[in-house]
């Protein structure tokens, strides 16, 4: 058989990191339900001229086409592609179902998404991504763009992975400033902004120049973009300054500025030391209208931002009615590949078992399973031993994937015996009472643990 050749992009955890995963995933559902977030899924494909709405290029969605069809040439209305992100899919699926839905529509959505980048750490061609947006009909109060950054940063701070940084903008700061300073593509400002980290000042500034700003105007985007904090009271001051120095205030800046320390000084109060104002945050897609975001990871800044949206007032209309919302997504398969390269969290066992009844002979391997059936229908999970080995054979295939007890059938009438492997400790048992702790009953991921 010729060798398989890996995919790259297509990751595939063995199953200790597929319980990473599920750990991962588990708790941020956990989280989001508790804020009555509720969850849906939409369809895997999109018609292509809706995907492409979000000003993503063609090379970056995968077109679907069938086997027969591989000669079409051209796309049309007809054609689908796969979604590559879940803001897309949303918008349709509140505009196909708003007539059934309780607004504010509070929803969370983690489902795998494919996009045709070059593959690198942490960046997938297929992934996971968690969403949780709240969507108004009409109209949708500001405090839900204080509410979200703060459920998701206890959703990242319940997974034990470390400390996260929710970075906050809002764009009528920018835009407002940007406006007051005579920039009147102010879209293209905040694309050259957004391209800070990765490009560096002096490339930003030859950009705003080659677009038009003047050299005064270049510096003070940047020194605008220089501003952060997490005391509203300092990041406000600054701002106001530094637009009176430039003579860029008005109203639009205003009310951008009160939206961001509000957001600052409810954040202060409830999750202090998490969410921090950058205003070099712009966030690049031209629908974001108030509060932007991103996440870092502290001590894993290199995987750049793990988490990001903002908020939004017409990605999704009718052409009669508007469905303003704010949303937030974390990039999940990114988080668990850095968590499982630095074996972060690790689950206690590889397999769900928490105990192996051992056989004694093949011929009473029927035994072995009656025990087995009345251990699992009282909801314990539980492995059969696959072969009449020694009991240290059998023993040594329990510890090998961490399941913590071994079950041995008693002889001539006598009571079954289970040993718990870790102690060597091995009381009598019967399957029709016997239970183990609640911490052995199921896998549990944390720190140590086999690793994968």
């Amino acid at each position: 058989m010729a060798r398989v050749r890996p995919l790259s992009g297509f990751p595939e955890w063995l199953p200790a990191g597929r319980a990473v995963e599920a750990h991962v995933i588990g708790t941020l559902t956990r989280v989001f339900e508790l804020h009555s977030f509720s969850g849906i899924e939409t369809r895997a494909v999109e018609p292509l001229g809706q995907l492409l709405r979000k000003g993503e290029t063609s090379k970056e969605v995968y077109v679907l086409r069938r086997l027969q069809d591989t000669d079409q040439t051209g796309y049309d209305d007809t054609t689908l592609g796969l979604h590559f992100d879940l803001t897309v899919p949303l918008a349709r699926y509140v505009l196909e179902n708003a007539g059934q839905l309780d607004f504010p529509f509070k929803r969370y959505q983690i489902q795998k998404v494919w996009r045709g980048e070059r593959p690198q750490e942490g960046r997938f061609r297929e992934f996971i991504q968690a969403d949780i947006d709240v969507i108004g009909q009409g109209t949708l109060p500001f405090h839900y763009e204080v509410e979200l950054p703060l459920v998701m940063a206890e959703a990242l701070s319940g997974l034990g992975v470390g400390a996260f940084t929710v970075l906050v903008n809002n764009r009528k700061v920018a835009e407002g400033f940007y406006r007051g300073l005579g920039l009147a593509d102010v879209d293209e400002v905040l694309r050259w902004i957004d391209k800070l980290d990765k490009a560096g000042p002096d490339a930003v500034r030859e950009g705003l120049l080659a677009g038009g700003a003047t050299g005064d105007q270049a510096s003070a985007c940047l020194e605008l973009a220089g501003i952060a904090g997490e005391d509203a009271g300092s990041v406000t001051a600054a701002v106001r300054a530094l637009a009176e120095r430039y003579g860029a205030g008005n109203e639009l800046l205003d009310q951008g500025l009160g939206e961001l320390a509000a957001l600052l000084a409810a954040a202060a109060a409830r999750v202090p030391g998490t969410v921090r104002a950058d205003l070099k945050i712009a966030r690049g897609l031209d629908y974001y209208t108030g509060s932007v975001y991103e996440t870092v990871w502290r001590g894993h800044e290199s995987l750049g931002s793990i988490c990001s949206g903002g908020r939004y007032d017409s990605l999704a209309s009718d052409g009669s009615q508007t469905y303003p919302g704010v949303g937030l997504s974390i990039g999940v398969s990114r988080l668990v590949s850095r968590i499982i390269a630095e074996g972060l969290l690790a689950p206690s066992r590889t397999v769900p078992a928490c105990v192996v009844v051992a056989v004694d002979t093949e011929d009473e391997r029927a035994a072995s399973d009656a025990v087995a059936a009345r251990l699992r229908a009282r909801g314990i999970p539980t492995d059969v031993a696959p072969t009449a080995a020694k009991y240290g054979k059998q023993i040594k295939y329990a510890d090998k994937r961490g399941v913590p007890y071994v079950w041995f059938l008693g002889a001539d009438g006598a009571p079954d015996q289970v040993k718990d492997i870790r102690t060597g400790e091995q009381v009598e048992a019967s399957a029709d009472v016997w239970t183990p702790p609640p911490a052995d009953l199921s896998v549990s991921v944390g720190p140590g643990g086999l690793g994968q």
